[in-house]
């Protein structure tokens, strides 16, 4: 027995570094959605789901229809990974929004990746309304937005980001944060950007040439035959000055070109924070998205 101890007690310790960490479980999801025209209105075909990303679809009496992401894990940090793929037929029509806003938080090791594919067939149309992005200190997200448009189909894509929330003493200072579009019709490529933000995030929101000091900010793309007719009324709605933070001397702008058969418009928005820049979104999305209007959620 004394033997057995003494060859116990003996034995050299293992070194920290050699004992293994546990491995912190990821968010891994991806969800595909194919609507096609049925019967005078826009019906359901397919649906896939996997892991935290789920889809649900309101019940909705006529076009477009409504569909909302959903990502169970309750936010994203570095390693975790989504996928959404929404697939409209040839005139057909659908709105699709999510939830509640997304959260990033600060990130550990790694990155959290987002990727979206939205494919529209001749003559459909697709409204990409999610709610906000809230991206937290020291957050490290990567988004990538890959749209393929056929001839005459419509498109009306938004983005929104928040690097804090002021009302909750909350400011994003330092982390990662990349947006890459590229928008396609009839094979052609018609809009891609890349907007990149870090390791120094405040300062660099700071700089008149970014937001002047907003931490709010979003992109809203229309591509549609009567986007030229709309320039005027958006101009009106994202204004100039005026948005609640003296620091902020421009609340955005909005551009229209011919793209082909078709128009597009591109506008900016930047405000002080998420509340001032809804109060100018709202109107904005209600005007663009016609008679389909604000998706429902987004009232709650």
């Amino acid at each position: 027995m004394d033997t057995i101890e003494n060859a116990l007690t003996s034995r050299p310790a293992l070194p920290l570094a050699a004992t293994p960490l546990p491995t912190a479980q990821r968010v891994a999801g991806r969800a595909r959605l194919f609507c096609g025209k049925s019967d005078g209105r826009t019906r359901l075909r397919r649906l896939y789901q996997d892991g935290s990303a789920k889809i649900r679809m309101p019940a909705v009496e006529g076009d477009p229809l409504e569909a909302v992401l959903i990502n169970t894990a309750g936010g994203m940090t570095g390693g975790d990974r989504l996928g959404w793929t929404i697939e409209v037929g040839a005139g057909a029509s659908a709105s699709i929004t999510t939830q509640a806003c997304e959260k990033v938080y600060r990130a550990a090791a790694d990155r959290a990746e987002t990727s979206v594919g939205l494919r529209v067939a001749p003559g459909g149309r697709i409204a990409w309304l999610p709610q906000e992005t809230i991206v937290f200190d020291r957050a490290a997200f990567a988004r990538t937005l890959d749209v393929e448009l056929g001839d005459d189909a419509e498109a009306l894509v938004l983005e929104a980001t928040l690097f804090g929330r002021l009302a909750m003493g909350e400011r994003t200072v330092q982390g990662s944060f990349h947006d890459r579009w590229r928008v396609r019709q009839g094979g052609a490529l018609i809009h891609a950007e890349d907007f990149r933000l870090g390791p120094d995030i405040a300062a660099t929101l700071q700089r008149r040439a970014a937001t002047g000091g907003a931490l709010a900010v979003a992109t809203v793309l229309l591509v549609s035959p009567r986007a030229q007719d709309l320039l005027d009324k958006v101009r009106t709605i994202i204004g100039g000055s005026g948005i609640g933070d003296p620091v902020i001397s421009d609340g955005g702008g909005a551009s229209f070109w011919n793209v082909g058969r078709s128009g597009k418009l591109l506008a900016r928005l930047c405000a002080g924070d998420g509340y001032q820049l809804r109060k100018r979104l709202v109107p904005l999305v209600e005007l663009l998205n016609g008679r389909a209007g604000l998706p429902k959620l987004w009232s709650l």
